[in-house]
């Protein structure tokens, strides 16, 4: 999950690569509504060894209230730092 600098807003995807996903997000090359909302701060992952399995989490999370997202979040990340920071971008 991504969210923007204040944390008002959340995205869910899903990818086969993470760090170069959250690369494209931070560089601003992926058009829509993560560019839109500035959505550049990884706050949640999870792993999944299919797939199927991530898809189905991905269409399970988007239909979470955004309390219950943001408990998974503070699970998680309790400051939502952004569990990217550190990555080596190289954007």
């Amino acid at each position: 999950m991504l969210t923007n600098e204040h944390g008002n807003v959340l995205y869910t995807g899903v990818t086969n690569n993470l760090e170069r996903r959250i690369r494209e997000h931070k560089s601003g090359e992926i058009p829509g509504f993560t560019s839109k909302y500035n959505c550049v701060k990884l706050v949640y992952f999870e792993e999944f060894n299919s797939i199927d399995e991530a898809i189905a989490r991905e269409k399970q999370l988007k239909n979470w209230k955004r309390c219950w997202k943001n408990a998974l979040i503070v699970d998680m990340n309790p400051e939502w730092k952004d569990l990217a920071a550190d990555w080596d971008m190289c954007i």
